[in-house]
């Protein structure tokens, strides 16, 4: 079916014919492609006004789109320029037969782990399938009417954040149905180090669907070709994969998010503690949900704790029912600290001290969450961080060799 077109996609359509005009000449990157044709010589530090993310690379991917039944797998970071990519591609004619939403909805406002129903986009018209809950996966009459599918969505490079693993799920719908599937890439702002244990067999979940690090150093372009690459779809499956690369981007980028990934993500410094205080999710230690600095704060109801003091609170659109609502919270602020912070034991190594071996209360999600049963226990044997860590060096090392096959732009080291 065809929307709409609302008066205002126009603006889309004239940001969409300059962006157009001024692409590279850069082709498309399908999965397995030789990467040694990215120029190593590019400088470490990219003007921000000189990067471009794969959707504003029109010129590069809508040849594969006219003419074409389209599906979207998107949410509210699927920007070209200050226009949404629906609307952009609307303006320009191609034919949008649906839109997949994944956790927190097409607009990105639906609270963390919130169900939500199909429904019609009011702005377009076009059916909203949402991808989460018990439908995580586009069924084979969902896209039956396609002819390929496109994701462009803005992940942060941990490997439990869910937008990797409907990505996962997506690709392997789009494989057993033979459709295409086409990313549109985006820096990964943390793509600039890569840290942490990697998930082991037993404990994948939709927080850790591939082995790899916490901190995996890919962009999602990057992550889905290594996804086709080591045959990880399963089944004998290969998806007809291509990237849409940015341009201008190296590993070394610092990329700040010009619009928030999920509702408690609310800026660059939320995303860089990420990693290090998401542990804290499988216990009753707050990190900030339900306050106006989400994962950039650690407390709990014990003076002692810190010098820092706050009360989540319900705040719809961020956080319903936070840890500890309406309880002061006694511990760290950390909006001091730096956007060079990189993922670190230490906060909950620190806390886990202080508040003994009940401060996890979900052990089985805490194992989820770190990819392995190996961690936990080496906290609660009191070993150092310096110690724990180098109980994933082994394989670390041999993941960062396999991430190198798989590169589109010029590493970070």
């Amino acid at each position: 079916m065809k929307a709409r077109k609302p008066f205002s996609v126009l603006i889309a359509w004239l940001a969409a014919l300059a962006l157009a005009a001024c692409a590279g000449p850069a082709v498309p990157q399908r999965a397995g492609a030789p990467t040694d044709s990215v120029p190593a010589s590019e400088p470490s530090q990219a003007a921000a006004s000189a990067l471009r993310v794969g959707a504003e690379r029109l010129d590069l991917y809508l040849p594969l789109l006219q003419g074409r039944r389209v599906g979207l797998l998107v949410n509210q970071s699927a920007r070209v320029g200050q226009a949404h990519l629906v609307d952009t591609l609307l303006a320009l004619g191609v034919n949008l037969v649906r839109v997949f939403a994944p956790e927190h909805g097409f607009r990105g406002d639906k609270d963390p782990g919130a169900l939500f129903d199909n429904e019609t986009d009011p702005r377009t018209g076009l059916p909203i399938v949402a991808l989460y809950g018990d439908n995580k996966k586009p069924r084979p009459d969902q896209l039956a009417d396609l002819d390929l599918l496109v994701f462009d969505i803005q992940d942060v490079g941990v490997r439990f954040f869910t937008f990797i693993s409907s990505m996962h799920l997506a690709m392997q719908a789009c494989a057993q149905s033979g459709k295409p599937f086409v990313v549109l890439d985006r820096p990964n702002p943390l793509g600039d180090y890569v840290d942490g244990p990697l998930r082991q067999p037993g404990f994948e979940s939709f927080v850790g669907m591939h082995p790899i690090p916490v901190v995996h150093g890919l962009t999602v372009g990057e992550l889905a070709r290594m996804i086709v690459g080591e045959g990880w779809l399963g089944q004998g499956l290969d998806c007809a994969l291509e990237v849409v690369p940015c341009q201008g981007y190296t590993h070394a980028t610092r990329y700040p998010l010009p619009v928030k990934p999920s509702p408690n993500l609310p800026n660059d410094l939320a995303v860089r503690l990420y990693p290090s205080l998401c542990f804290f999710e499988a216990t009753q230690v707050s990190v900030g949900r339900g306050t106006e600095f989400p994962f950039q704060a650690i407390g709990y109801p014990k003076e002692g704790l810190g010098p820092f003091s706050f009360i989540p609170r319900d705040m719809p659109g961020m956080q319903m029912d936070p840890i500890q609502e309406g309880q002061t919270c006694h511990g760290l602020d950390l909006r001091q600290q730096g956007l060079d912070h990189r993922f670190s034991l230490a906060y909950f190594i620190e806390f886990h001290r202080a508040l003994g071996p009940g401060m996890v209360s979900r052990r089985e999600w805490f194992n989820l969450l770190a990819g392995t049963d190996k961690l936990l226990p080496l906290v609660e044997a009191g070993k150092s961080e310096e110690e724990i860590r180098a109980s994933w060096q082994d394989e670390l090392r041999e993941y960062k060799q396999t991430r190198k096959k798989y590169l589109l732009y010029p590493d970070f080291e």
